[in-house]
């Protein structure tokens, strides 16, 4: 969890410095406002020390996209220090804003009393999950500190790009279309789990259609979270065609308990590969629902070409 890097809410914005002139020109980096709300990253799951390194590599990859952004962890269902809650998180940002406040004044500063949201929290989640989605709203209504709540991750090109390195990584998926080289053990199916319902299930295939633009192969999402969903659209994908399939978790990891997507994979009989993780893009996409609850211009978002 990342202490307070701005001065007092209220102090006067950052004025940029004057631009070069010329074509050649480079662009001006984008920096947090000064006193803008902290970004507070909503993990579910049960906490681990691996959850703790995911969630801390996800927040430095959205600090490195927008210097000076106050980012911060809370545990959806955490407790005491080492996996501090929503709320504990929250109470904790208001009161440090007081405070830069309170010493500003002391200190003889013109300055204007913080208004606002003390924190735009970010669900880590790739897709809607609304028992998780419920928790988090709650845990912001009972900490009576004002705080936005944006919407989960997905879809997003950038998570089409996460599951196809992953993919590969496992050797499941050729890393480039574009070059003329085979995998032996390439799926040619691709199960996308889903948790979360239904709900979940059409939000997933959205990013699965992207997916099948860069695999050239099917793709159909289904849910770990409902009996019999994976080995059904197993079923569905052999049926048409298809021999050699893969499951790929539509999951950033601490969401569920990852023997639930091996015995999935067991269930479709089936190869998996890993959870998207903390990939370059989640942190971007965090950062992305939070500069866009803000209304300020998010750094460019651009998928990379798979090597």
């Amino acid at each position: 969890m990342s202490s307070p890097t701005g001065p007092a809410s209220g102090l006067p914005v950052r004025m940029p410095r004057p631009r070069q002139p010329g074509r050649h020109r480079r662009p001006e980096p984008l920096a947090a406002p000064e006193g803008a709300p902290a970004l507070l990253l909503a993990v579910p799951g049960t906490p681990s020390a691996a959850t703790r390194s995911l969630a801390e590599e996800v927040v430095s990859i959205a600090r490195s996209e927008l210097p000076g952004l106050d980012a911060r962890i809370g545990y959806v269902d955490g407790g005491g220090d080492e996996f501090p809650t929503l709320q504990s998180v929250l109470t904790g940002a208001a009161e440090e804003r007081t405070a830069r406040y309170e010493q500003a004044r002391a200190a003889g500063l013109d300055v204007k009393e913080p208004d606002g949201p003390v924190a735009v929290v970010v669900p880590l989640l790739a897709g809607p999950d609304n028992a998780t989605l419920r928790q988090v709203r709650q845990a912001v209504m009972e900490s009576r500190i004002a705080a936005e709540l944006t919407d989960v991750l997905g879809p997003h090109p950038l998570l089409a790009e996460a599951l196809h390195v992953r993919l590969s990584e496992a050797g499941l998926a050729r890393a480039d279309r574009a070059r003329l080289f085979t995998v032996a053990t390439a799926a040619d199916g691709i199960i996308l789990a889903s948790v979360g319902g239904d709900e979940a299930v059409q939000a997933a295939g959205i990013t699965g259609m992207l997916l099948a633009a860069r695999l050239a192969v099917p793709v159909m999402a289904a849910a770990l979270d409902q009996e019999g969903s994976i080995s059904s659209v197993a079923e569905q994908l052999r049926s048409s065609g298809s021999q050699q399939l893969a499951l790929a978790p539509y999951l950033i990891g601490p969401e569920i308990d990852a023997a639930l997507v091996a015995d999935a994979a067991a269930e479709a009989g089936c190869s998996a590969a890993e959870a998207l993780g903390p990939y370059p893009a989640i942190g971007k996409l965090a950062l992305g629902k939070y500069t866009t609850a803000l209304g300020i211009a998010p750094p460019q978002q651009q998928g990379m070409p798979v090597r």
